[in-house]
């Protein structure tokens, strides 16, 4: 099986071991880095365009420097009649631009955390104050503090991941 390159638009770990535990599964010779790039979304996106958005912008800003696949992982959150929720999307990019598209990852917000997002802060830094942790988005993110490790942010990308392969695992059904 040929070497494929796969570059995520991020350098946050917790991205590049979910692409790897992903990729490696489609070929196992496959080599996986990160890269960091422009979002070109606001830090803190709001409503699934806007996110699905920096994650397409990820992945075509990753795949310009020499791969096989580009990955883009984008977070933000929605406003909704429970109150503010996490959302997340993944895009994957190959070299023929075609693009593949997977989200998920909603979970309802603790409304100190919604406080701080409407007052213009960030999800990871509300997280840390209500965590009084450090940096938790490169660990268990909101997903994993909010579930008490019943599920976790690299599982909720492996499987974004998964699902936006599906354009290119099933290309018959898609082109």
């Amino acid at each position: 099986m040929a070497r494929m390159k796969i570059i995520v638009g991020s350098t946050n770990p917790i991205k590049i071991e979910a692409a790897r535990l992903i990729f490696q599964q489609v070929n196992s010779h496959a080599v996986i880095s990160g890269i960091e790039v422009d979002s070109g979304v606001s830090h803190q996106p709001w409503g699934d365009e806007e996110t699905r958005t920096g994650a397409v912008n990820r992945a075509k800003a990753a795949i310009l420097n020499g791969a096989d696949y580009g990955v883009g992982f984008e977070g933000g959150v929605i406003n909704t009649e429970y109150g503010l929720m996490t959302c997340a999307w993944c895009a994957v990019v190959d070299v023929q631009d075609t693009v593949g598209i997977g989200g998920g990852v909603n979970v309802q917000l603790p409304p100190q955390v919604a406080k701080a997002l409407h007052s213009g802060g960030e999800l990871g830094p509300a997280m840390d104050a209500l965590t009084g942790d450090h940096n938790t988005k490169q660990g268990p993110g909101a997903v994993g503090i909010l579930t008490s490790g019943l599920s976790d942010r690299q599982t909720a990308y492996q499987h974004m991941l998964a699902l936006a392969l599906a354009a290119f695992r099933r290309p018959d059904l898609y082109r």
